[in-house]
């Protein structure tokens, strides 16, 4: 969960049956699911005396994003990096991290559609900024609707909006590469592009 996700978007009895654990993470927005070898998550730090350190919160995750654009094109991917505000079409953002697009956040095309390939978020202290940064890589939208708060109906939405928004890297870059295989490749070129 977000940090400041309220726990009622969340059904406890159904996250249980689907055998997750809910925990709240100190950044972000809205629900993320994270198993093992999915998604890939790199966190950078970024001191306050840093050259890097931006004061302005919306620019603060360009170069992150930036950063996260190069090592998916040198995996054959292209993107872009979403600049300004949350942009929100189906009104999931609040509910799941991958429902909305954030600043700095990577986007790519996929069947005539933008699609998130990476989310973002940061926490803030006075001595810099922690980035957490999430790459989907074979997903299981619906595994993650199931634990939502509400109707079946509306975690039918939501699965079918996470489907389609978020097809995960190994269906992007249409390869069949083993999803641990992808995270080890990116991991390195994630690296390779830090400032």
């Amino acid at each position: 969960m977000g940090s400041t996700q309220p726990i009622t978007d969340v059904d406890p009895a159904r996250a249980a049956a689907t055998g997750l654990d809910v925990v709240r993470r100190r950044s972000g927005g809205g629900l993320v699911l994270v198993e093992p070898a999915d998604p890939l998550w790199v966190d950078v730090w970024v001191p306050a005396d840093d050259p890097l350190w931006e004061p302005d919160v919306l620019v603060s995750f360009e170069w992150v994003g930036q950063v996260w654009a190069r090592a998916l094109a040198s995996l054959g991917l292209e993107t872009e990096v979403h600049l300004g505000r949350l942009d929100d079409p189906g009104g999931w953002g609040r509910r799941l991290c991958f429902g909305a697009v954030g600043a700095g956040e990577v986007v790519s095309s996929s069947g005539g559609r933008s699609v998130k390939v990476v989310g973002i978020s940061q926490r803030r202290t006075r001595a810099g900024s922690w980035f957490h940064g999430a790459c989907p890589l074979g997903g299981s939208p619906e595994r993650l609707a199931r634990v939502l708060a509400g109707t079946d109906e509306l975690r039918r939405e939501a699965a079918s909006w996470l489907q389609a928004r978020v097809p995960g890297l190994v269906t992007l870059l249409g390869t069949g590469e083993a999803p641990v295989s992808l995270a080890e490749r990116l991991a390195a070129a994630f690296s390779a592009a830090l400032p």
